[in-house]
């Protein structure tokens, strides 16, 4: 497959990827609508997307500026790899 590189495209995806997860929030919610649903859900969007961000650019500019990743399974790879190896710059 061929890399995106249609700024059109690459902001229609990310449009799409956002009103995809709206979405499955609103139908999460309303399947159980609670507070602690609510609650427990916005966490855990939350928190997967600060473990993107730790994930490609806390390791790619903190730990090792030499990697550069393509994706989730580049990293588990890298993690797998390396197991430490690399030290803070």
């Amino acid at each position: 497959m061929k890399d995106l590189t249609d700024p059109r495209m690459i902001k229609l995806k990310g449009i799409l990827f956002l009103v995809i997860g709206l979405i499955s929030a609103i139908l999460l919610v309303l399947e159980a609508p609670t507070l602690k649903i609510g609650v427990l859900l916005a966490i855990c969007v939350w928190c997967f997307c600060r473990f993107y961000y730790f994930a490609f650019y806390v390791i790619e500019h903190y730990v090792d500026p030499g990697y550069r990743f393509s994706g989730l399974w580049s990293f588990f790879c890298y993690l797998v790899q390396n197991k430490g190896n690399h030290k803070p710059h």
